[in-house]
């Protein structure tokens, strides 16, 4: 796949497609497990939010050095300076930013005013929308090439009474826009699986697959490779529905 997707549209995506998040503190963890989710077959890369934090533009260079043919993806969080921060990370090498949901209009069309320029993908997180489904046409309305359904690492963890899931508003948000989407938030390996058969065909696997905790950031010690090549398997072979 080439690393420019920006303009990714829904029916490109006949089947589903992975991207490992590297939600890592340091560049020579996330070089290793970068290393790991490729040869595991993942089809895109994320620079996760603790790696953009602790890292920032030296670990996107140094991926797109590594991995010149995979996407990558800076989950920047982006909230004010849209233009501006889109614009370093696309000079730095990144192939899309995401910026939330949460974030004044101004900021979500300037991030696209941006991926239009500087040629990124645009992927518009919903965490924290009251109406899900409202928030995720928003952001489609306001130019995002990608919706991404988000419920909260903390949120979930401190409410576990609500049993909180991605899965729940998936169809709605689905059926409301017409630009790829993904899920993130405490999915399982096999709910994660399953998410291309109900619409949303990038599927993301991070903590706890390929990531030990969100707590201490590092490569869980167990057979990861054949855990997350398996698991990549299962999602290559899941068509995409419409």
């Amino acid at each position: 796949m080439s690393p420019s997707i920006r303009g990714l549209r829904r029916s490109d995506l006949t089947h589903g497609i992975v991207q490992v998040s590297l939600d890592l503190k340091t560049l020579d963890d996330a070089l290793r497990m970068a290393a790991i989710a490729v040869e595991a077959g993942a089809d895109w890369l994320e620079i996760g939010t603790p790696l953009v934090m602790a890292e920032g533009l030296r670990a996107v260079r140094t991926l797109r050095e590594e991995y010149p043919d995979h996407p990558l993806v800076a989950d920047l969080k982006v909230m004010d300076g849209g233009y501006g921060e889109t614009r370093m990370f696309a000079e730095a090498g990144a192939d899309a930013v995401v910026v939330m949901g949460r974030a004044h209009d101004a900021t979500v069309q300037r991030v696209c005013e941006a991926g239009e320029e500087f040629g990124v993908l645009v992927m518009g997180d919903d965490m924290g929308a009251d109406d899900r489904v409202a928030e995720a046409k928003r952001l489609e309305d306001l130019g995002v090439g990608m919706v991404i359904h988000h419920i909260g690492h903390d949120h979930r963890n401190m409410h576990r009474e609500l049993k909180l899931s991605p899965l729940t508003d998936l169809p709605g948000i689905v059926a409301a826009t017409t630009v790829p989407v993904q899920a993130v938030g405490g999915l399982s390996i096999d709910q994660a699986v399953g998410c291309p058969a109900i619409g949303a065909g990038v599927v993301v696997f991070g903590a706890p697959l390929a990531i030990d905790d969100e707590t201490s950031f590092t490569i869980p010690e167990r057979d990861l490779p054949r855990i997350l090549g398996d698991a990549i398997a299962r999602v290559h072979a899941t068509p995409v529905s419409t």
